[in-house]
């Protein structure tokens, strides 16, 4: 009990975290980090920039990792959108039958461009 006039002490409260905002910022770094496996790092990276977008629309008090999660899922997608882009081009330029007409000058062609994927398939 307290005399009138005065007022207990009650410490402030923590501030709140956002769960979202959080797992934006986590899903947006696995997004940078799983492009090294085949792309496997756009699927978080597209929900990281999803659940990010979310948090700052609403404006949660806990901002600064969603613009984490926002900003490393932009550059893992944007990353990864042009890696792709820039192999399927590739690609495309090795089926082109005006330019490579029978088989093995396609398959050369591949082989040329693509020296990290050596063929699978050996005829012994």
């Amino acid at each position: 009990m307290t005399l009138p006039g005065y007022r207990t002490y009650s410490p402030p409260a923590p501030p709140k975290r956002s769960t979202m905002a959080r797992a934006s910022q986590v899903l947006g770094i696995v997004g940078l980090v799983g492009l090294a496996a085949c792309f496997a790092g756009m699927v978080p990276a597209l929900a990281g920039l999803v659940l990010g977008v979310v948090c700052l629309v609403r404006r949660t008090p806990d901002r600064r990792p969603a613009m984490v999660g926002v900003v490393c899922s932009t550059l893992a997608l944007a990353i990864g959108a042009g890696t792709l882009f820039w192999l399927l081009s590739k690609a495309a330029q090795c089926g082109n039958e005006a330019r490579y007409p029978d088989d093995l000058s396609r398959r050369g062609c591949v082989e040329r461009e693509f020296p990290f994927a050596q063929a699978g398939t050996q005829r012994y």
